[in-house]
């Protein structure tokens, strides 16, 4: 009953929406469906830490630059910028015609013009420990306090760094970044994340968590398309549907206008194992793939300081390369996954990342006669002798890893494949706590650094995201040397030298690049792909 009050609520609160934009017959009304399954915790962009909450904050908010679909960085509400010659000032000019969303809290409850202040404000609840943003990382290392981002006018803001950071424009793309209004945050405080004011393309309408989210079009949007003002659409209606079959038939009975997850349970139904759309679809909704900037891996604990890694034959290199020929990776992708992904087999930074070229660092492809051989080179011939080895896994990449435990029991690897929850298995191994685990790694912006930054010895666990325990000086010497160069070219260079140092050391499987999928309604244009898979509907179109 609860749930029929719900729906009727929704279908009367849209039908107001029409009449909030211009006079719009219902009939008329663009309003785009979709469904999260999983619920929401924040819509504050200070806590956009999982892909639910990012896409939500971008059709809230803005910041000073943002992306395309190529991940170039591009003018948002700096409509310029300069970077000193030492690369430690970066000074951005603002547009004047950027304003917050209306709410009471603003004289005569009208949203006000976005002013440099309002950026100082937004990035010291980053860094500030009282607040505790989960984006407090964006600026770890980078500033030293408040005092290095600086207002010099209302149209003018600096940042000031310690020390430079080349990727540092890619950086201020993260949803983190987004400008709030400081006496909005300051009236609402901890509920800033149910009543979310900012400047994006729609305005916050409605929440009612774990059943629906309502957004509307911000009439006094800035942006345009061709001349054209966006956003196109009048409203964006979200559900939370956790059972991801259920929201699939809701997409198929075209209740909703977009779908993203292909799961296990019905991805014959859609794809071949070619990856094609299948005959039973072909025609009733579009369907793309795009790169999308993760690599999923299998990792080494290679720190012999370990007892875990000191007493386990994977401290030896041959036995790790002749792990990473003896996994036929087309043939999991193409069986196990429908062909979404690529077989990773040109480094761990994956393809989609600009500089990517798969001939500049050269991985491992299936061969298990070589397996075999340097199986034998590392005391091990066919197996004998080497004791069973552990490989832990969460309970979505089980079947993954019992392909990989197949594999490797060909070539004579006792495997055994040990399935964590997914909290649990992280604990692990932040912990050191397992020698071979399953991971995957996704970019939070556009830059190769995102994927290195694995391997710096000084990013060890916990302090940091190598959980692998990998230490090489040249390496650390190379890492450090690529934030002083500013030439993309050559930091290409340095990157591609640093990921073949890693694959040839083999303290990590890659298995391949994922790829995103994205589903829509044939009624539906305008939706870019992009490969940190940010959710972008500003420039969505519903006939």
């Amino acid at each position: 009953m609860h749930r029929i009050i719900t729906h009727i609520f929704c279908g009367l609160f849209l039908l107001g929406i029409a009449a909030c934009t211009h006079g719009t017959s219902d009939k008329e009304k663009k309003v785009f469906n979709m469904n999260l399954d999983q619920n929401l915790t924040s819509l504050d962009p200070a806590f956009a830490r999982n892909q639910n909450a990012l896409w939500m904050v971008n059709q809230i908010f803005n910041g000073l630059v943002q992306i395309d679909s190529n991940l170039n960085t591009l003018p948002c509400i700096a409509k310029s910028w300069k970077i000193s010659d030492d690369g430690l000032s970066y000074t951005f000019n603002l547009r004047a015609d950027v304003y917050f969303h209306d709410d009471p809290i603003f004289p005569d409850g009208k949203g006000r013009k976005v002013i440099a202040s309002d950026f100082v404000y937004s990035f010291n609840r980053l860094i500030d420990p009282k607040v505790a943003s989960s984006g407090s990382w964006i600026f770890s290392d980078k500033v030293k306090d408040i005092h290095n981002f600086v207002a010099i006018n209302d149209s003018t803001f600096q940042i000031k760094l310690i020390k430079p950071f080349p990727p540092f424009l890619s950086l201020l793309t993260a949803q983190y970044c987004s400008v709030v209004p400081n006496e909005v945050v300051e009236h609402y405080g901890k509920d800033f994340r149910s009543h979310p004011i900012g400047t994006g393309p729609f305005k916050f309408k409605y929440w009612k968590e774990d059943e629906i989210l309502v957004m509307v079009k911000n009439e006094k949007y800035w942006e345009k398309e061709n001349g054209q003002p966006l956003p196109y659409l009048d409203a964006v209606k979200v559900t939370f549907i956790s059972d991801k079959q259920s929201a699939f038939m809701n997409f198929i009975k075209k209740e909703l206008d977009f779908f993203d997850k292909v799961d296990g349970s019905y991805r014959d139904d859609i794809l071949t194992k070619s990856g094609n759309m299948t005959s039973k679809y072909k025609g009733k909704f579009k369907l793309r793939k795009g790169a999308y900037l993760c690599t999923e891996y299998a990792g080494f604990l290679v720190d012999t300081s370990k007892s875990i890694a000191k007493n386990s034959p994977l401290k030896y290199k041959k036995v790790r390369q002749a792990i990473n020929y003896a996994i036929d990776k087309p043939k999991l992708i193409k069986y196990l996954r429908n062909s979404i992904g690529i077989p990773a087999t040109s480094g761990f930074i994956p393809q989609g990342m600009p500089g990517f070229d798969s001939t500049a660092v050269k991985g491992y492809h299936y061969n298990p006669e070589k397996a075999a051989r340097l199986l034998a080179e590392a005391g091990f011939p066919n197996g004998k002798g080497m004791p069973q080895v552990t490989l832990s896994t969460s309970t979505t990449y089980k079947d993954l890893m019992e392909f990989i435990q197949g594999e490797l029991n060909a070539v004579g690897i006792k495997v055994k494949v040990d399935v964590s929850p997914n909290a649990s298995l992280r604990d692990m191994m932040s912990k050191n706590a397992v020698n071979f685990f399953r991971g995957s790694w996704i970019a939070d912006y556009g830059d190769a650094e995102n994927y290195l930054a694995m391997f710096y010895s000084k990013n060890k666990v916990p302090d940091g995201p190598n959980y692998t325990g990998y230490f090489n000086k040249d390496f650390d010497r190379l890492f450090e040397s690529s934030y002083y160069e500013n030439d993309p070219k050559k930091r290409f260079l340095l990157n591609q030298q640093m990921d073949r140092m890693v694959i040839e050391y083999a303290n990590i499987v890659p298995i391949l690049y994922d790829q995103s999928i994205v589903m829509t309604q044939n009624n539906i244009s305008g939706y870019p792909l992009n490969p940190l898979n940010l959710m972008i509907l500003k420039t969505v179109r519903k006939k």
